[in-house]
């Protein structure tokens, strides 16, 4: 085999700098995005925001004017300058007016989000009972035991033997009871059924615990205590031939139970919330649903006309070579701003005239559609299309939801056409949430029943699509109580 030097000529794609910040960028959420821009504006001196002009006047501006406009009122009269000497056996006061103006912002300055506390945990809430209760420094240390054993439903996660042995060798000569009466003074805590060993110690906890002794409780005790897997089955004759009582009466008691809380703990936990911001916004006007960019998103951004004005085109100087750079660098980062502006409008404007019946009638009328449907209609390739949709938000009458959501699988129709398996999860949904709890429809009839619609879809896929919206089995749905 010779060796030899060969001349080809051929095209191939470089990922310039400025093609890589444009991916960069195109694929970020709201919130990736905000904090870019924010960087870009702190470390490049040509960007700032392009704010619109207000009437209000700069804190310098209105320190000048006020040192120009007011006079210092004093004992010698109208004088703009402090006195050398004040006067024997005088005071400020005496000599100068407290003229203090206070500014009360007004609601729409406040910021709220700082005037947040942090988010409040079941074990905080139980140590602040726990300080507050008369326990010796030997129970007080039990007690803090127990309560880091407990989990933020309000059950114990360790079993007393375990608390017990683990404070043996902190605690001399502790004994088993102790710790089983420092137990059930920790189980009179709020709330109500906290550091339970079990569901049915939870039940139990509350009922015992109830303020005012309410009817029914005597049965409702008996129910959780010696028959609690007879409710689980919903075994609804068993229950009235052991407690022998009548259908209402039996109906009353359950009814008492399920007013119970079986995760107490979770009324405690709070958790900071999570706001979802929309991208775009998709309204009706004029009968036609229009789309537009959420300005909130981003801010404007313009280049720094004085820094830019400094430039010189012949100076080679280091400052001026900074400038250059910060310049380009600008127009880069802005025109990779407005190219992902562009491509989000586009693609959520397709994606809208595609499924305005899912804007019209709900998750029921949605398209079967696919990322190859709306990268063939913009001349874009699939990979583009997916990163625009990753993460990004459309503010719909029908709620919040990721672009993401629009694209789905489809099923075939006696007609030939096809019908989207978000539509048919919709379907599912609804016939359960309409169907009768004496008699839930299985997987067989919720298939009949699409059927008849002209929905061809076997029970397998009726069963996957049930168990990822998570409901329950008919078996499980059934209800007699």
């Amino acid at each position: 085999m010779k060796h030899s030097i060969n001349l080809k000529l051929g095209q191939h794609l470089s990922m310039t700098p400025q093609l890589q910040q444009a991916i960069r960028l195109l694929q970020m959420s709201t919130l990736d995005l905000q904090q870019e821009i924010q960087q870009a504006l702190e470390s490049n001196m040509m960007l700032e925001v392009d704010e619109e002009e207000t009437g209000f006047q700069s804190l310098d501006a209105l320190a000048e004017k006020k040192v120009e406009n007011t006079d210092n009122v004093t004992s010698e009269g109208s004088q703009s300058e402090i006195p050398d000497e004040l006067p024997i056996d005088s005071s400020w006061e005496d000599v100068y007016e407290e003229d203090i103006e206070v500014s009360i912002p007004s609601p729409e300055t406040v910021e709220y989000e700082t005037q947040r506390t942090g988010a409040s945990t079941l074990h905080d809430h139980l140590e602040w009972q726990l300080e507050l209760t008369p326990f010796s420094e030997r129970d007080h240390g039990i007690a803090l035991a127990i309560i880091d054993s407990i989990n933020e439903e309000g059950y114990l996660i360790s079993s007393l033997d375990e608390i017990f042995q683990g404070l043996q060798d902190q605690i001399d000569d502790l004994d088993f009871d102790e710790v089983q009466a420092v137990l059930h003074r920790v189980q009179n805590f709020d709330p109500s059924g906290v550091a339970a060993l079990d569901l049915q110690d939870c039940l139990r906890l509350q009922l015992l615990q109830m303020p005012e002794s309410p009817a029914y409780r005597k049965e409702a005790l008996v129910i959780i205590t010696d028959h609690l897997d007879l409710l689980a089955n919903h075994d609804k004759a068993a229950l009235m031939k052991h407690l022998a009582v009548t259908s209402d009466k039996l109906d009353k008691i359950v009814a008492l139970i399920r007013s119970l809380d079986p995760k107490p703990g979770l009324q405690i936990q709070q958790t900071e919330s999570e706001y979802v911001i929309p991208d775009v916004y998709v309204t009706k006007r004029n009968h036609t649903w229009q789309v537009s960019l959420n300005p909130e998103i981003a801010p404007k951004l313009r280049i720094n006309s004085e820094y830019s004005a400094l430039i010189k085109r012949a100076d080679e100087s280091k400052d001026n070579q900074c400038l250059k750079e910060h310049f380009q660098e600008a127009k880069w980062f802005i025109k990779s701003l407005q190219g992902r502006n562009d491509t989000l409008l586009r693609v959520a404007r397709s994606i809208v005239a595609k499924q305005t019946g899912f804007l019209d009638h709900g998750a029921i009328a949605m398209k079967p559609m696919v990322l190859k449907d709306i990268a063939d209609e913009l001349e874009l390739h699939e990979s583009t299309i997916s990163r625009v949709t990753t993460q990004k938000y459309m503010h719909t009458p029908n709620g919040i939801v990721e672009f993401k959501f629009f694209f789905s699988s489809h099923v075939s129709t006696e007609e030939g056409g096809e019908c989207s398996s978000t539509a048919i999860r919709a379907f599912i949904k609804e016939l359960v949430g309409s169907e009768d709890p004496a008699k839930p429809l299985s997987d067989n009839k919720i298939a009949d029943l699409l059927k008849e619609k002209g929905i061809n879809v076997a029970r397998r896929t009726i069963a996957k699509y049930r168990e990822a919206m998570f409901i329950s089995s008919s078996s499980e749905r059934k209800r007699t109580l």
